[in-house]
């Protein structure tokens, strides 16, 4: 049982870019896909796969490494918590690394980056922030 999946989510990606994996494991859940795979749109993985039967479901998750063999994906934060919800309006939406970084959002038009949030002038809550 895990009270947060979403930092376990982020954990498991993290750990196994550090030690250079070429993929990682995770369960699956609706909102992890679609995390996963606004990642993928912004460059930080490679490609994402759903493997297995119904209630047996994994994310089969593709890291990305730089020719030099160095991971891609940098860093991984959660910003908001089960015990601290963080939400933000489209004019507070905050900038990673002056711009370099990517904020994920949840918004009512599902999950987006914060530029794409800007643009369509939407807020929500702030789920992580992703540099590399």
């Amino acid at each position: 049982m895990n009270s947060d999946p979403i930092s376990d989510f982020l954990t498991r990606i993290r750990n196994a870019s550090m030690v250079n994996k070429p993929s990682v494991s995770i369960p699956h859940s609706k909102f992890k896909h679609e995390l996963s795979k606004l990642l993928k749109t912004e460059g930080y993985i490679s490609d994402v796969k759903i493997k297995g039967e119904s209630s047996q479901k994994e994310l089969q998750i593709d890291l990305k490494y730089s020719e030099n063999g160095s991971p891609v994906l940098a860093g991984l934060s959660r910003l908001s918590t089960p015990g601290r919800r963080l939400y933000v309006g489209s004019d507070e939406l905050p900038r990673n690394n002056g711009g370099l970084g990517t904020v994920i959002v949840s918004t009512s038009r599902g999950l987006l980056s914060d530029s794409e949030a800007r643009k369509r002038k939407l807020g929500g809550e702030l789920i992580c922030e992703v540099w590399s």
